[in-house]
């Protein structure tokens, strides 16, 4: 730098100026001035320190003033009672039977169910301080991220506090009183006063709360001779009975192989096991599920309560076992001992043979009768909502609403009705007989009707007519239109599903033909009408019908008009008619070798579906229902029917007789459909006459005698019935369809 000075006050300034914008900004730097940017720094650290100081005391004076409640509270658990639709009269009680917990000592708890619960949940439990830093940390940032607000890992301390100080609620305020509790409890209890507690307090499914319960629900033995493969499924299943216990289906024993194999693993890495010990260790041979509360007719119904309750709102097992819920169903309790009374006073006098009844509101989706056996607890398998059968001639109603859907038809179009007729469509090239390989359709006894309309053939269930119905329509059309009604079962898109090949549930077609009844409008089934809880704090969950039009208003009063064809006189219903003693539609249906048997109805206010099907009891394989000593040939306008009637009779007493809408007659100026048949084929080289049973699967229902004695005379069309095993899903695969009954 140069050492002259300045000789003018503009040199000085100039000078100035220069050592200013030279000088250093360091810490040392004569004349330095803090930058902006390190004083927001510094203020935002002391923002930060004084946050965390005032958080510090929040979470200290919360602490101080957080009680533990006392122990005896985890024993006044209430139980569970589902009401029926007028939220007094008791339907039943979720919580079965045994569910008292039984406490005992941990000294008198097997060291293996010790040793597994500490593996499975919590294997630092005796070292942490009863939370879980990183479990809490994780929840906190899912709900940020705008999750469960209980969603992160947990210690046995905070599970024990959760399930057994606190209520059922998933909000952050409950979430942080866990904390504060289970801090608090780690204090002033022993590791192994908390671990007792739990133990003995914890559900494990079966109604068994503590763990001497669950081993002799799972066992029949006592928790201090638990093996380590028993313990080991024990701890597997607190995390979720209905997704553990293996005797509830191979996904549930899959579940539980591989969660036990993973504690058994753990222990033996914890050294609770040795390597021998673990190599003995086999998946252990459990006890079959002793039901109490699940039995009889209701049985059918609580079990499917407590699945909406756990899939439609979201309620744990322990909530419904022991949260003291208060829930309102829709089921009318006069209507449901109708149901029961309709079902046993004309049902067939054939124990093999399976009855299912659904009973629905049109436009609301409320169920208000549901027959899904006669004992629950004897055989668990639903038949109103699992067991799955061929929907026989009740399909042709999806075929009639596609075709007129088309633009092409009108209820008023005449069509070819003579029998048999041959269609390329219905051909099967593989087929065993003669008649098969060419596509033949013939209606009920081969009956003649020369050219009908659709609404006289809707009538009669004539087979030849619908198959032409179909052809113009689509199968993938009728398939869709079954599935915007409400059909959930999986349906295949053949030509021959106007026949009703496709096997469907009897909530199917109860749902399908409400959404018909309400003119257009489907509405989701449902069981929960409300739901109270024992905190008040907690909502009240009221159930809300979820609606939508899935087909316009004058297409649907075509379609009622065409069914209330079944049940005048000469009907395949005409039984309905006859004994009802006010307006009503719907479709018989019976499948081919009456395997099947359905009527499915309604009046304006109620949609009621009927099914019946036959299985040996003890391979479970579907069953024809013909020529049976005591009920004959059982068909859709025999028993089905019959049942029907008494039920509706009686579930409308007191109801207004209600008129269905006009007929709008769409389409009306549609010209006739083009002939769609072939003329039949030569004769085969054969003496004998060719077979007449192997074309797409018929459907239709000879209307029953007007006497009081059931006795029919039709042919029908394959369908199978499922299996009496307890199977959830049950699903058999069906025969081909066969053209020949209806």
């Amino acid at each position: 730098m140069s050492d002259r000075q300045p000789r003018t006050r503009a040199d000085a300034q100039r000078t100035r100026g220069s050592r200013a914008r030279t000088a250093p900004r360091g810490r040392g730097g004569a004349g330095a001035r803090p930058s902006r940017r390190k004083v927001w720094v510094k203020r935002g650290l002391w923002s930060v320190a004084g946050l965390f100081l005032l958080g510090v005391l929040g979470f200290g004076v919360a602490y101080a003033m957080t009680d533990i409640p006392q122990p005896n509270e985890m024993v006044t658990a209430q139980a569970s009672i589902v009401y029926y639709s007028d939220g007094k009269t008791e339907l039943a009680r979720l919580s079965d039977e045994g569910g008292n917990r039984e406490s005992v000592k941990l000294s008198e708890i097997s060291p293996n169910m010790q040793h597994a619960i500490l593996a499975a949940e919590d294997r630092n439990f005796y070292q942490n301080n009863g939370i879980s830093p990183t479990g809490i940390a994780r929840a906190v940032w899912v709900a940020l991220k705008g999750g469960s607000a209980t969603q992160g890992g947990s210690t046995i301390t905070q599970q024990y506090v959760k399930n057994y100080f606190l209520t059922q609620d998933r909000t952050i305020s409950r979430k942080v009183r866990e904390i504060l509790i289970s801090l608090k409890i780690d204090q002033q209890q022993s590791k192994d006063q908390i671990l007792e507690n739990y133990l003995n307090t914890i559900y494990y499914g079966r109604g068994a709360y503590g763990i001497e319960t669950a081993a002799k629900a799972y066992f029949g033995t006592s928790a201090k001779d638990l093996t380590p493969a028993q313990a080991a499924l024990l701890a597997s299943v607190v995390r979720g009975p209905s997704l553990y216990d293996p005797t509830l289906g191979e996904e549930q024993k899959k579940n539980a192989e591989s969660r036990s194999a993973y504690i058994l693993d753990a222990m033996v890495a914890q050294n609770w096991l040795t390597p021998a010990e673990r190599a003995k260790a086999t998946f252990p041979k459990v006890l079959p599920v002793r039901t109490h509360q699940l039995s009889g007719v209701s049985g059918y119904i609580v079990d499917l309560v407590k699945k909406e309750l756990v899939n439609k709102y979201k309620l744990t097992e322990s909530d419904i076992q022991r949260g003291g819920l208060r829930v309102t169903s829709t089921i009318d309790r006069a209507k449901q001992k109708a149901a029961a009374k309709a079902v046993a006073d004309e049902r067939p006098d054939q124990p093999d043979v399976h009855v299912g009844l659904v009973s629905i509101v049109p436009g609301d989706g409320a169920i208000r009768a549901l027959y899904g056996g006669k004992d629950f607890a004897k055989r668990p398998l639903n038949n109103a909502t699992q067991a799955k059968m061929q929907a026989g001639s009740t399909f042709k109603i999806f075929s009639l609403i596609a075709a007129l859907q088309s633009g092409d038809v009108s209820t008023k179009t005449r069509f070819d009705g003579s029998s048999p007729q041959y269609f390329p469509e219905f051909a099967d090239p593989n087929g065993t007989t003669e008649a098969a390989r060419r596509g033949r359709v013939e209606n009920y006894g081969n009956e003649q009707f020369g050219r009908i309309d659709l609404l006289r053939a809707t009538g009669h269930s004539v087979n030849t007519v619908f198959a032409q119905v179909n052809k113009i329509a689509g199968p993938e059309n009728t398939m869709k239109a079954a599935q915007a009604a409400g059909v959930r079962s999986k349906l295949n898109p053949n030509m021959a599903n106007v026949l009703g090949t496709d096997y469907v549930t009897v909530l199917d077609m109860a749902n399908a033909y409400a959404t018909i009844a309400a003119q257009g409008v489907h509405a989701e089934p449902y069981l929960v009408k409300q739901v109270r809880f024992q905190d008040s704090g907690v909502p009240t969950i009221d159930a809300e019908p979820k609606t939508q039009r899935v087909f316009d208003q004058p297409l649907m009063t075509d379609v009622i008009d065409a069914m209330q064809e079944p049940v005048k006189p000469g009907g395949t219903a005409q039984y309905v008619g006859q004994n009802l003693g006010r307006p009503a539609a719907g479709k018989t249906g019976t499948s081919e070798s009456y395997r099947s048997a359905w009527f499915d109805g309604y009046v304006p206010q109620l949609e009621t579906a009927v099914g019946l099907y036959r299985s040996d009891p003890k391979t479970g394989d579907e069953l024809p229902m013909e020529n049976l000593p005591k009920a004959g040939d059982i068909t859709g306008g025999t028993y089905p029917a019959r049942i029907w009637t008494a039920y509706m009779k009686a579930a409308l007493e007191g109801v207004d007789v209600a008129r269905f809408p006009a007929p709008a007659h769409i389409n009306e100026g549609a010209d006739p459909p083009r002939p769609t048949t072939q003329a039949p084929p030569p004769p085969p080289q054969t003496s004998q006459a060719p077979p007449t049973t192997s074309a797409p699967p018929p459907t239709t229902s000879a209307p029953p005698p007007p006497s009081p004695t059931p006795t029919p005379t039709p042919t029908p069309s394959k369908t199978n019935g499922p299996p009496p095993s307890p199977t959830p899903t049950p699903s058999i695969t069906g025969l081909q369809p066969s053209p020949r009954p209806s």
